[in-house]
């Protein structure tokens, strides 16, 4: 499945939410988000991923509200080609991401052939195949997660700190994003959980699986982490300039 810019095939959309405030990233006086490296935000490095894929249509950030002018006056300055629209975030993640969907949702209603991507403003370090890969198996298999190989041994254990179970690791993947649906499904998904005073999902997937819907699984970068602490700034950092000295010297540097 491809989708095409010029509106060919099927609409692929991103909602990238980006509502929090940073609390685990110390002394910082910006939101996680709005951190800068190289004169340009975090966030920005996320959403220029799906704005230069050829597969994603358009793309809606909600946003911390008190950030929205910042964002929207750093924008003015990239000039994507993809349209971005900055909405207000809610008071959760899963509130963010539902906002994003109702402003797609409003301006294509009842397109059961859509497919949404769901994505944190905080994961810069996502790539075009995985995109691709995400966006594909959402439409043609259903609601998808993006995970990354498990390179540790995963222990369960009781309240008392006592082991249960060790889990095999080659069975065990990281959750990482995007997260891929069919618009509509998503969407229907929040209306029940907002019924049913289900606010408290960890991500979509999970609000999927809750309610019955089986998910399948793509593998990204595993670098594709989230920024939320000090380490995983410098660690972002320092990818980076590693890319930037492989780009500059060749992949023998």
């Amino acid at each position: 499945m491809r989708q095409q810019k010029d509106g060919r095939g099927v609409r692929v959309e991103t909602v990238i939410f980006a509502g929090g405030v940073g609390r685990r990233m110390g002394g910082s006086k910006r939101p996680k988000q709005f951190l800068e490296l190289g004169g340009r935000p975090i966030i920005d490095y996320t959403i220029a991923h799906f704005a230069e894929h050829p597969m994603v249509s358009r793309i809606v950030i909600s946003c911390l509200e008190s950030w929205m002018p910042y964002l929207e006056s750093f924008l003015g300055t990239r000039h994507y080609t993809t349209p971005v629209d900055v909405i207000a975030g809610g008071s959760t993640g899963q509130d963010s991401i539902f906002r994003g969907l109702a402003h797609l949702r409003e301006r294509h209603p009842g397109d059961e052939e859509a497919v949404v991507l769901v994505h944190d403003g905080v994961r810069p370090l996502i790539d075009a195949a995985t995109i691709e890969a995400c966006a594909t198996s959402a439409y043609e298999c259903g609601p998808t997660a993006t995970i990354a190989p498990s390179t540790e041994t995963v222990i369960v254990t009781n309240n008392d700190g006592v082991v249960e179970h060790v889990l095999d690791r080659s069975r065990c993947g990281l959750a990482r994003a995007p997260q891929g649906f069919r618009l509509e499904g998503l969407y229907a998904a929040h209306l029940r959980a907002q019924k049913e005073h289900e606010d408290d999902f960890i991500d979509s997937v999970s609000m999927m699986a809750h309610y019955g819907y089986r998910i399948h699984t793509v593998e990204g970068p595993a670098e594709n982490i989230k920024v939320t602490t000090p380490m995983d700034y410098y660690a972002f950092k320092g990818y980076m300039e590693a890319r930037d000295q492989r780009m500059l010297w060749g992949d023998e540097a």
